[in-house]
């Protein structure tokens, strides 16, 4: 898995950081799976923090299914990185996520604290999207 850096998280101390997993899961039109929680304005991925005894694969099918419905298989998950950014919901704090890919899915409605679901083109711009996918994710999806 590779490591790769998204916009500066500054100097911030390994306590202001915030380790996620999440998963991407994408359509035949190239579209993204983004979801954004109750109460916030940007979109992120499915995914979430691990607990205590979780590895990141075991957290991300766990943060799937909770958030969008969808039971996903650990053997499923392809690994895409580690990015980090400025975290999208806790200021002054940076976001280290290990990423997933996973064969796209139908997930049909949001739950848990999720308020929506939307697909997304990677390539268009669009300021509802969070640090982490806009300066980080999208770009290793692009290819730059």
């Amino acid at each position: 898995m590779s490591d790769r850096r998204g916009a500066d998280p500054g100097r911030a101390d390994v306590t202001d950081r915030i380790v996620v997993s999440a998963v991407v899961f994408r359509d035949e039109a190239g579209r993204v799976l983004t979801v954004r929680k109750r109460g916030t304005r940007l979109l992120m991925f499915p995914g979430g923090k691990p607990e205590p005894s979780e590895t990141a694969e075991q957290a991300a099918v766990r943060e799937v299914r909770e958030e969008i419905g969808v039971a996903i298989e650990a053997g499923d998950l392809q690994p895409l990185g580690r990015f980090d950014a400025p975290a999208a919901n806790e200021p002054g704090r940076t976001v280290r996520a290990v990423v997933f890919a996973h064969p796209f899915a139908e997930a049909t409605e949001p739950r848990a604290e999720i308020e929506q679901l939307e697909w997304v083109d990677p390539a268009a711009a669009d300021d509802r999207i969070a640090p982490l996918l806009r300066d980080a994710v999208f770009p290793a999806l692009l290819g730059g």
